[in-house]
């Protein structure tokens, strides 16, 4: 079987899991998705607490709906958000936390950040990548909805400006034993559960 039909057959398994087991929430179905989960709020607030999201000045966050209180967390601790337009149609958001004060959980929605925000090429070097996941495992390989923005977003920051930290914020479930990778995949450092953090070896 090839990589390509792996990749999709674990797609498959996890966002029906996450379904049958009520894991997933809106929005639904989660299929095509990168999946929205219980708990998303606590994988975010436990990815507050380490040391590279202390430490970051600029944070870059994927638009989906499971990283929404990622982003509504950078703008209210002061981090500035770069934010990847869905499929890259408008290039990059920029939203300065100072800009958005009392208004950062809007700010962290598509429509909000798209109002709230500047839509740009040029922005300053984020010092932490968060990406979502469908699945992602021990060394770091994640798979993503299928279409490639995820390594596309990450492989534009690292040309611009070099290595830098990368997490996800996934669901306990969506953690498993081998996603099946190819050369070009971008692999994650960092991975935030509800219950734990797992830093990549």
């Amino acid at each position: 079987m090839s990589i390509i039909k792996k990749k999709q057959q674990l797609r498959e398994k996890i966002w029906r899991e996450m379904e049958v087991r009520k894991i997933a929430v809106f929005p639904l179905p989660c299929r095509g998705r990168i999946p929205n989960f219980v708990d998303a709020e606590k994988a975010a607030e436990n990815l507050r607490g380490i040391g590279e999201w202390k430490k970051a000045n600029v944070v870059f966050v994927n638009p989906d709906s499971p990283q929404r209180k990622v982003r509504e967390n950078a703008l209210k601790d002061g981090k500035t958000l770069v934010m990847a337009s869905p499929r890259l149609r408008q290039g990059f958001i920029l939203i300065e936390p100072e800009k958005v004060k009392g208004k950062e959980k809007s700010a962290s929605t598509i429509k909000g950040a798209m109002k709230l925000g500047i839509a740009t090429q040029s922005f300053p070097k984020p010092d932490l990548i968060v990406e979502g996941s469908v699945a992602v495992d021990h060394y770091g390989h994640r798979l993503g909805k299928g279409h490639g923005y995820g390594d596309t977003e990450i492989r534009l920051l690292k040309d611009r400006f070099g290595e830098i930290p990368i997490a996800t914020t996934v669901h306990d479930l969506q953690v498993v034993e081998n996603v099946p990778a190819e050369e070009n995949d971008e692999k994650v450092t960092i991975i935030v559960t509800p219950t734990r953090i797992i830093r990549v070896s």
